[in-house]
């Protein structure tokens, strides 16, 4: 009887055994099912772009004159003082000037400094400048043009009314002050470029460029937050912008914050010039490299989700890379509708400006088309750009991946060492409410957070392994 117990019970534990090593054989033999491509997608085609020098469109990208009026040099020193960090490495009076802005020549010959592109499209984390990197960090809740018309007076007291740096600095505060009021946001850190355009479109004649006081077409009245998207994923777009509007030659609608104060398209036509060595030089950057480990075996592990959650919008990466340049239709992917309805109904009398204006005219032109949907985009360097979605209403990867977690309220610090390396991401803190300017309002008209709820399904276990893969691209 003895023996006979024995026998059975090594029988029960060889079976129990069997199943304990079986189980997580049939757990890691899981296969997702492949995720579609949703009905309605549009392919983008592509358009040749123009090539030129990068380290040309470099230098002129930080040191240019793209905008040829500004505060005179003494003037802007005295009230903000000098930078010694000298983050981009330039030389002469710009080693001394914050990176945000570019001390240059006005027509005239004044030195003046005025904003450059890095204002919206370069950003520290850990204190460490990335340029190229959308910056979620700068306030436009308050109104740009605060003091400007101050200052104004105080050149003209400084110098003399009729004086050649009033006349290097005017256009700069005349137009400063009139779009100021237009550019309004209710959150830190989204920007309002969209309107901007608009702003500036409505004051200029589409033929020649030249500023009208009185705006020559109505301007809309909403402000549309939108993330601003990193330079490095231009390289694989086959359209601008997060609602793919931006058609053909990007150079030409790069160009376009010479808006700010062209004088004409002579002028224009100058800057336009040597915005094919600022493209190339955009086309060069590659995107920063995760900063912290990862664990490479999960993250396997997350390529294979990937492929079958991801890969069909998002393209593939590494050895076989590939992007698709699709845009989903905004009743399928379900983000929040107001950048691309917006472009359809509002800012109707923006895109028909622009399309027969100086920039939709060859040689080089540009063209915008307005699609109800948005770009599923390349998620090179992704874990650099937070917050996510087109108007960075979700503060981390783990966020975006599960929408039952995302915050309807939620607040950081806006510190750039402020990050969250599990999540991928901000650390915030969930509000109960909105208000004051550093709470993200996803009530908000146009700050909505639902839609992508690709990952919904994922197990939390698969959702941590793809984050991890993320973290490599």
């Amino acid at each position: 009887m003895k023996k006979i117990i024995h026998w059975k019970l090594f029988i029960f534990a060889f079976l129990i055994g069997s199943v304990i090593i079986v189980i997580p054989s049939c757990k890691n033999d899981k296969v997702l099912p492949i995720e579609p491509i949703p009905d309605g997608a549009i392919t983008i085609p592509n358009y040749d772009q123009r090539s030129g020098d990068p380290v040309a469109g470099y230098d002129y990208l930080v040191n240019g004159d793209y905008i040829k009026s500004g505060i005179p040099k003494d003037i802007f020193t005295s009230f903000f003082g000098t930078d010694d960090n000298n983050e981009l490495g330039r030389s002469g009076d710009n080693a001394t000037i914050n990176y945000q802005y570019t001390a240059t020549d006005a027509a005239n010959g004044v030195r003046i400094v005025a904003p450059n592109c890095l204002q919206c499209h370069a950003q520290k984390i850990n204190n460490e400048l990335i340029v190229g990197l959308g910056n979620s960090m700068y306030d436009f809740t308050v109104d740009q043009a605060n003091g400007i018309e101050l200052v104004g007076l105080g050149i003209a007291t400084l110098y003399g009314p009729n004086s050649p740096e009033v006349k290097a600095s005017e256009d700069f505060i005349k137009v400063t002050s009139t779009i100021g009021e237009h550019l309004i946001t209710d959150v830190i850190g989204v920007n309002p470029a969209d309107k901007l355009a608009a702003v500036l479109a409505a004051h200029r004649n589409p033929v020649d460029l030249v500023w009208s006081d009185d705006p020559l077409l109505p301007i809309p009245s909403a402000v549309i937050p939108t993330d601003v998207p990193a330079f490095w994923l231009l390289k694989k777009k086959n359209a601008m912008f997060y609602n793919a509007v931006g058609r053909q030659d990007f150079a030409r609608f790069m160009m376009a914050s010479n808006l700010l104060t062209v004088v004409d398209t002579s002028e224009a036509r100058a800057v336009d010039n040597r915005f094919k060595d600022v493209l190339s030089y955009i086309m060069s950057i590659e995107a920063p490299a995760y900063p912290e480990n990862i664990d490479m075996n999960l993250a396997d592990e997350g390529l294979a989700i990937f492929e079958r959650k991801c890969q069909n919008c998002h393209g593939e990466y590494g050895a076989n890379e590939s992007y698709p340049n699709l845009i989903i239709p905004v009743d399928a992917v379900g983000t929040d509708p107001a950048v691309a309805s917006t472009y359809q109904d509002g800012y109707d009398d923006f895109v028909n400006w622009y399309n027969m204006s100086w920039f939709a005219t060859n040689p080089n032109a540009a063209f915008i088309q307005p699609e109800n949907g948005y770009v599923a985009q390349p998620l090179d360097g992704i874990w650099a750009t937070a917050p996510y979605l087109h108007n960075g209403s979700v503060p981390t990867l783990e966020d975006l991946l599960n929408s039952s977690q995302r915050p309807t309220y939620w607040e950081r610090t806006f510190d750039d060492s402020d990050l969250d390396y599990q999540k991928v991401g901000w650390n915030y803190v969930v509000k109960n409410s909105g208000g004051g300017n550093t709470v993200y309002d996803t009530t908000l008209p146009g700050y909505g957070n639902q839609g992508h709820v690709y990952g919904d399904d994922l197990e939390d276990s698969e959702r941590k392994a793809l984050i991890e893969y993320l973290k490599t691209l």
